[in-house]
């Protein structure tokens, strides 16, 4: 069985940010020293898939260099596989999988907005789930159900379920509890009264469905601007410098650590944290 820590990113609605924030954790990871192995499960979509590719291409066009991590893809044709059996999906999903495992120190898994059967076994096989919402209602239907007249909570929704049952599974299995962190992103800079709202129902499924809740990445142009390169703000460097400087990276390389802290993971010091 492997060593490697698995962190899965998932949330069933799509738009949340899901492959924004593994990318930023796999590229912090691997300068932190780590051996990062990435599986990207969106198979028709690939966006984590593009990014690295992305990244090899243009660190081999400016002959700069920056840590790459361990990649074997569930396919070579993702949107065939999106449209095969669940056996023969899982199955790759598994090869894949355990050839990443070898000889890595974290296993970064993104899973599609969906409920998939490889996403589902993704999650079972996680030791930190971490789940980015948008600051909004709409986002957190997938997590909360709240009444229409009090909005008060009354229950869990649709991806509780699926990372409670993923849960009930592993601790049956091995006696292991998997961490569970949802991650408020994108926050908006105004609608106070809105997420006050928010935030108080957020801190009550937190309480009932087990999770912590960790600050997410801001909606800023940096993150969206360094994506075509392959690159992110942990990359920016003298030598690593594809657009011009400013005082939002600096805030955007504090943003990505205080992420990483809350997930309890590493900082951009170089410093690794143990993963539990």
């Amino acid at each position: 069985m492997s060593q490697a820590s698995v962190i899965v990113v998932g949330n069933e609605k799509g738009g949340a940010g899901k492959s924004t924030i593994a990318i930023h954790i796999a590229v912090a990871l691997l300068h932190a020293g780590a051996k990062v192995a990435v599986l990207d499960l969106d198979l028709r979509q690939q966006t984590l898939g593009h990014f690295f590719g992305n990244r090899a291409r243009w660190l081999q066009a400016n002959k700069a260099e920056a840590p790459m991590p361990i990649e074997h893809p569930v396919s070579s044709d993702g949107a065939a596989l999106a449209k095969a059996s669940d056996e023969e999906a899982l199955a790759r999903f598994q090869e894949a999988f355990d050839v990443s495992a070898q000889g890595a120190d974290f296993v970064l898994i993104d899973t599609p907005g969906a409920d998939t059967a490889i996403s589902r076994a993704a999650h079972g096989l996680a030791d930190l789930i971490v789940t980015p919402m948008n600051d909004s209602f709409v986002d957190f239907d997938m997590l909360g159900v709240v009444d229409p007249v009090t909005l008060e909570l009354t229950r869990h929704s649709l991806y509780s379920e699926t990372v409670w049952n993923s849960r009930k599974a592993r601790a049956a299995k091995d006696r292991k509890m998997i961490d569970w962190v949802v991650l408020r992103n994108r926050l908006a800079p105004t609608e106070a009264r809105n997420r006050k709202r928010l935030d108080e129902r957020v801190q009550a499924l937190s309480r009932k469905a087990g999770f912590r809740v960790g600050p997410g990445l801001r909606d800023r142009v940096i993150y969206r601007e360094l994506f075509p390169f392959g690159l992110t703000v942990a990359d920016l460097s003298p030598s690593i410098r594809p657009v011009a400087m400013s005082l939002q990276h600096v805030a955007a390389r504090q943003e990505l650590r205080a992420l990483l802290d809350a997930l309890g993971i590493q900082g951009l010091d170089g410093e690794m944290l143990a993963a539990e």
